[in-house]
Order: C-alpha cells, then structure tokens, then sequence
C-alpha cells in the first residue's frame, strides 16, 4: 500500500481488469473509523468527486492530495485501488522470479567490461587474478542457465539413463573397474616411486591401516567395499591433483598465499584494539585475533550463500561415488571447512532418526578434520597454509571410508538417495551476518585458551612427575615426550617420515592424541622456525614437517571426545547413549583417517619437484615472528633421545 501522504486516503495496487487492459483504473473503498471497508454502491459517483478534489482516473500520474481538498465521503476514510498496466505487472513478475541471476548477470557484465578495461591500460600480467574471478563467475552464470533452462532434460535423457545402465551391469562392471583402478595405480606408484624407497614405506602404511581398521571392525563379514574404495580413490584423486599437477600445485599455493595475505589484514584491527606492542603477546593479541577475523568471513560466506554451493556439491560428489546417505555425505563435506560441532547443524533435523553407522560417520568426521577458525590459527604459526587447505579435502573422503571400515552400514539409512537442503542463515544482512560470526568465534577463543592454559600446565606437570620418578633409577630425562617418541614411532616411519626425524613426529602424534592439535603445531611451527632460521637447534627435514602437517590436521583426541558429546548432546538427546557408545571407535576412525591422509601425502610428495619453487614448501607470503617468551615456554622444542 502507497501512502501519498494523508491519513484518509491511500492508493493502493489491485489486478487490472479484462474489460481496459491499458486503463488506469480507479476503485474507491470506504473505511470507517473502525476499519472496516466496504464498497461504495456508486462508484461513479466517488470517482466525480474524486476527480474534483484533484484527483483523476486518467493515465496521468496521481498527485496528493491535500487535507483542504479532501473529498467527503460521509465522513468515512477512503482507499483508492488503482490497477497497473500489464507491462509494468509483466517486468515486477520477471524480477521477482529472476531477480538473483539478473543482479548477478548485470555484476559479471560490469565486472568483464571493467577487466578489460584493466587488461588494455595495465597489461594481462598485473590484472591475472581479476581475470580468474571474472572467468569463474562467468563460468558459473552459464552454468545456472543451463541448469535452469536443460537441467532437466540433461539429467532425464543422459545421466539419468547412463547411471541406470552402469547399476544394471554393476555386478561385473565393479569387478572391473576395481582390477583397472588397481593396476593403473599400481603401475603408477611402480613407475613413480622406483627411485625412491622412502614412498614404498608410504604405501605399505596405508595397507597396515586399511587392515588395521579391518581387523578392529565391528561387523568384518557386513564391510561393503564401495565406500571404502571410493573414498581412497577420491583422496587419493585429490591429493594427486594437488600434489602432482602444475595445476593443481599452483591453485592451492595460490590460495594459501592468498589465505595468508587476507589473514594479515587481522593486525589492523589488533594493533588498534590492543595497540603497537600487541606482538608483545604474540598468542593472545597476534594469533587469537585470526580466528575471530577468519570465523566471521566464514559467516559471511554463509550468508552470500557461497559455502551452501561448495558444501553440497562436494556432498553430492561423495555421494553419487561412495554411495553413502545424504546426511553423512553432508557432514562429511561441512567438515572440510567448519568445526566438529558445527558440521552436524547441517543435518540436525536428521540426528534423531540416523542408523549408528552414520551416526559414527558424522563424528568421525568431526575427529578427521579441523574447523576453518583454528586453520587460520595454524598459518599464523608458520605451517604451510597450501598442506593445510589440501589436508582438510583430502581428509573428508577418508573419513567416511575409514568410519564404513570401522562400523560398516548394516540398515537401510532413510536418506540413502535423498538431496537435502542446507539452512539459510537467519541473518537480515551482510553486516549483521559479519557481526555474528565475530561473536560466536568469542566462545572459540576462550576455550582455545582456557585448553591451552590447562593442557600445557598438565603436561608441565606430568613431565616434572615423570622426570623425578624416573630420576631414582638414574633416568631424569624420561617424560610424555620420550615416551610418545617410542611407542608412536611405528606409525610415523609408516607414514613415511625419514628415520631419524621419527622421534621428533612420534613426539608429535602423541602430544596431538593424548593432549591437543593445536599444541602439537605450535611444537611443529618451532622446527619449522628452526629450519628456516638456520638455528642452531634440532631441526627435521621438509618431508618430515609436511607429512606430519597432514597427521596433525584432526581433531582426533581424547579431550574431543567430551566436546563432540557437550555439542552434539542437544541435537538428538535420545541418541546420547549411542553416541558415548560408539565415541572411542569414532576417535580411533578419525585418529587413522589422519595417518592415511599423511601416507597418501608421502606417496605423492615428491621433493624434486618442489626445490627451486618458493612455495609449498617452506616460505608464506609474510614472516612470522615469535617473542621470546613464547619460543622458550611454547615452540622451542626438546631435543629428543633417540
């Protein structure tokens, strides 16, 4: 309804009639001091007296009315109904429904003819990147049109019929696909590792964890393969895309470099909160601060949309290959990019009703990878943000493979086959969306320092516990260190790591399972420091610092375990019992996901490739430094005995 600036009359829009398409039409309703309307018996009447006081039915436009020049109408308010022409209700109806691709066409338009623009004064080599997001955003608006205008029938008269095909032949068609699959990457790791015995280490850990999983499994006779083949062979497919290929190399150095470039824009707004000596505190007003800045960019993306797109079709990918169910194929892609609480949002209205096999899924996703917050954190230190954005994809698939070896599907989950549809943010506009991201990423501060706090003073303890009890026999260097360095020191040789770098990555692995992944890294970024910096101080090979960023880059340990219950708890309350039930093998799951990430990573890595290119390996874009405090009483790590 327009108000036209008097109280007792209105113009407001009704449907245009038959009978005068291309007239504007008038209609009076009379309220009265109630509210209540009602027609007027003589229309013609009103409208005289409308058009004395001013106001005509004609094309012209309407003007106000005056309070002086106000009909009467028997003392009754008036609401004039006036009727559109067809073409203007034609375009308002366009908008409506096309409103989002003709916002989006009119951007990409301006946005092309501005690269151009760029390209022609400033060359191609300065305006690259703007060109990339233009490519892609045009990319993804012929996509929506073809989607919108042949989706359907390219879904119903090629993939739908293929698909039916391939299932109908599928008994001895999988047989196939499985001995060619083998043999291509037995023939590639054959040819591609023969110079190097150290990735035939790699290759045996990862059968020593297929079949150690195989072995602990629940239900060995009800294994289906197909997920767990699946799932190796995607991330396998993207570590090799990653790792191997120019293209992949150069995408995810590209966006690690970026990544770390954006993350230092969160100094600006340190320094003026805590002031210039906020590097004084390096932790708590340098690396803190990053999480909130990174935690409300990711609420942002939520709200654009942007992470709905990226989350359902890495879901849909693992679905259609894996053939896992909705939900767990949903968590398994929320995981790549936010936190083990906050992934099972996606599919709480599900929670409730899940078999116990997803349900293990859905947590041991959470154990196998990290959120987006604490990522940014792990950069800030020095860890090479390229691993870490490669580590998170390569470790969803893995994930539900692991979890399918572990707690095989035995009932029919009752979203086998089902899209579902992720939630719109709440938020009314992209500021408020910004907002709330930095306000919920206060609760992830503080329990990251408050862990910090307790675990590290923990482990001060039972070192100095370890050291004077072992100092009776004469053995006072004995702590949690040395011992991880022992017992884990298998699993780190399979990984792949060199052998006189395992004590140092066995160390590693037990700090992040016994305590926290966020102290193992800040152990990690001090030999990382070490090697950079040419120290004189223990240091291990650039092999070594890689695979463990892969065997680190989880959540799986033994204090998640009360924050997966704590957050999943109030989801489905009926299920609490099942999820305390199946907890320890979940962590287990998400523990070995995470090695095998690092095996496939050793296999792949090779570092003729990587010497002379700035990259992936060592350096990011700006240097990060670390405060005297901090290195003696956080990053400086022991030298270990072997």
């Amino acid at each position: 309804m327009t108000d036209f600036g008097r109280d007792d009359i209105k113009i407001v829009s009704s449907t245009p009639r038959k009978e005068s398409p291309r007239k504007l039409a008038l209609d009076v309703e009379q309220l009265d001091d109630s509210g209540i309307s009602g027609r007027s018996s003589d229309d013609s009447a009103m409208t005289d007296q409308l058009e004395m006081s001013g106001v005509s039915s004609s094309k012209k436009a309407l003007q106000p009315i005056s309070p002086d020049d106000s009909p009467d109408l028997g003392g009754r308010k008036t609401v004039i109904h006036f009727q559109n022409f067809p073409e203007m209700s034609k375009w308002s109806e366009i908008w409506q429904r096309h409103h989002f691709n003709i916002t989006f066409l009119i951007i990409t338009t301006l946005l092309l003819i501005y690269t151009i623009i760029a390209i022609v004064i400033s060359g191609f080599e300065k305006v690259k990147i703007l060109f990339g997001v233009t490519l892609f955003l045009w990319f993804c608006l012929i996509y929506m049109f073809i989607r919108e205008h042949f989706g359907s029938g390219i879904y119903h008269y090629c993939i739908q019929p293929t698909v039916a095909a391939i299932d109908s032949q599928w008994k001895w068609l999988k047989w196939v696909c499985l001995v060619v699959l083998l043999v291509l990457i037995g023939l590639f790791l054959g040819l591609d590792t023969a110079k190097e015995p150290e990735r035939f280490i790699s290759v045996a850990g990862l059968f020593m964890n297929i079949f150690i999983c195989w072995l602990l499994s629940a239900k060995r006779r009800k294994v289906k393969w197909r997920p767990v083949i699946w799932g190796l062979a995607l991330q396998f497919i993207f570590g090799l895309l990653i790792l191997r290929t120019s293209a992949g190399f150069s995408t995810f150095k590209f966006l690690g470099d970026t990544v770390q470039v954006f993350l230092d824009y969160t100094n600006d707004g340190a320094k003026f909160v805590f002031g210039d000596l906020y590097m004084n505190h390096f932790f708590a007003f340098k690396v803190l601060p990053v999480v909130i800045f990174f935690s409300s960019f990711i609420s942002v993306c939520y709200y654009c949309g942007l992470m709905q797109v990226i989350i359902k079709k890495v879901a849909w990918l693992m679905q259609i290959t894996m053939k896992t169910s909705g939900v767990e194929s949903l968590n398994a892609a929320g995981n790549i990019f936010i936190g083990q609480t906050e992934a099972p949002l996606l599919v709480r209205p599900f929670l409730s009703h899940v078999t116990l096999s997803e349900l293990h899924a859905i947590m041991t996703g959470g154990f196998a990878t990290i959120a987006g917050g604490v990522l940014a954190a792990y950069i800030e230190f020095g860890v090479s943000a390229s691993h870490l954005l490669s580590a998170s994809v390569m470790s969803a698939p893995a994930a539900l493979a692991i979890s399918k070896l572990l707690y095989p599907e035995t009932e029919i989950p009752e979203s086998l086959d089902d899209d579902i549809e992720l939630p719109q943010g709440e938020e009314r506009n992209i500021i408020e969306a910004a907002a709330k991201g930095a306000s919920t990423a206060i609760s992830l501060v503080a329990n990251i320092a408050a862990n910090l706090i307790a675990f590290l003073a923990f482990l001060s303890f039972f070192n100095a516990l370890l050291s004077w009890f072992f100092s009776m026999v004469g053995h006072p260097e004995v702590k949690f260190e040395f011992i991880c360095s022992y017992l884990l020191r298998p699993f780190a040789f399979m990984m792949g790591v060199r052998w006189q770098d395992c004590d140092v990555v066995a160390e590693l692995l037990g700090i992040k399972t016994f305590l926290n992944e966020f102290v193992a890294y800040i152990r990690l970024s001090g030999f990382i420091k070490n090697r950079r910096e040419m120290l004189d101080a223990r240091t291990i090979s650039v092999r070594s610092e890689i695979l463990a960023t892969y065997a680190l880059c989880g959540f799986s340990n033994f204090s998640s375990i009360g924050i997966q219950l704590g957050g999943l708890g109030p989801m489905a309350p009926t299920r609490i019992s099942d999820m305390a039930k199946i907890a320890l093998r979940a962590l287990l799951a998400g523990t070995i996901a995470c090695l095998m990430t690092a095996c496939i990573a050793g296999i792949l890595y090779d570092e003729s490739m990587y010497e002379g290119r700035h990259p992936i390996n060592a350096t990011i874009a700006t240097p990060t430094v670390f405060n005297s405090t901090l290195l003696s009483t956080l990053i400086t790590p022991t030298n270990s005995t072997a």
